[in-house]
């Protein structure tokens, strides 16, 4: 499958390169997507971030080196990228448990991270509701936090996000000016919803705003928050299962882990180039659903 090849590709980049220095907008070039959207399918679909498993595999085969030569620390810092004897050192203590010079000691234990394959393998069958829309250009405007990416900081520092602008009542402004949408369902768009993706922030970095979704584009933008126009797309739309809202946050991530393993793989579509949302729906009895919005292209 396409899809496999690419990724494996991206691996072979990858290790043809552990010598030097890994441009990552190369690897997202041979996985035919961005650098943003690459690094986030590579971290939900092997639940280790790409940098990580990159300094795992030089400190693997750093490890290997120093057993079967007598190169010098110093030349094997440099030559996997480090600016220092002692910031190998540290690193190498902390994956091995030891220092470079006792890993030549025989009897030494070490760890050793192979490199990835990607395969298609047959998981526990469990359905996953989705939908697939036409929707045309709207905006959202909110409030901005730039995330890191790295060994997975935006799985932690987003739901902190969140609670900082509940408890700075952030969330109760946003409130004021979102539209009641009268639906026939007993559950009801929040307030307040995610959307993130939208523009480029950098290596190992996206935007992340917390806001309105004003799919009318009818909405006055207060000055006060950032506005962001998205352009029209066809888009899958997962939907969790009903949970309560402690679970809002552990829901939403297994969702995300689901979608790039599972659904991505066999779907006969792509990621296309454009911001991802989280919207959040609530009924009256303190249920709750969340939904998750990627822009998609035929393959």
């Amino acid at each position: 499958m396409d899809w496999l090849k690419r990724m494996n590709g991206a691996i072979k980049y990858i290790e043809q390169n552990l010598t030097n220095e890994i441009d990552y907008n190369n690897i997202s070039k041979v996985a035919c997507c961005s650098n943003y959207h690459f690094q986030r399918m590579f971290s939900f679909i092997t639940d280790v971030p790409l940098a990580e498993y990159i300094r795992r595999r030089r400190l693997t085969l750093a490890a290997l080196e120093l057993q079967n030569s007598s190169i010098k620390v110093i030349d094997l810092a440099l030559k996997y990228g480090y600016e220092s004897p002692e910031a190998f050192t540290r690193a190498f203590n902390k994956m091995h448990g030891v220092s470079p010079t006792i890993a030549r000691e025989m009897g030494t234990l070490l760890k050793a991270y192979p490199p990835l394959s990607f395969h298609i393998s047959i998981k526990g069958g469990a359905e996953m509701n989705y939908r697939i829309v036409e929707k045309g250009s709207f905006k959202f405007f909110g409030v901005e936090e730039i995330i890191d990416l790295t060994n997975g900081n935006n799985l932690i520092r987003i739901p902190k996000f969140w609670e900082e602008c509940y408890e700075a009542g952030i969330l109760d402004k946003l409130s004021e000016v979102q539209q009641k949408v009268e639906t026939e369902s007993e559950f009801k768009l929040c307030d307040a919803n995610g959307i993130m993706g939208y523009r480029d922030t950098g290596k190992d970095t996206m935007p992340y705003m917390i806001g309105v979704v004003d799919f009318e584009d009818e909405l006055k933008v207060p000055d006060e928050y950032t506005s962001v126009s998205v352009d029209p797309f066809t888009w899958v739309v997962f939907r969790t299962e009903e949970h309560y809202e402690s679970e809002v946050t552990e829901k939403i991530q297994e969702l995300w882990r689901r979608i790039f393993q599972e659904w991505f793989p066999s779907s006969g579509y792509e990621h296309a180039e454009g911001p991802e949302m989280e919207l959040y729906y609530t009924a009256d009895d303190d249920r709750f659903f969340s939904e998750v919005w990627i822009p998609i292209i035929k393959k």
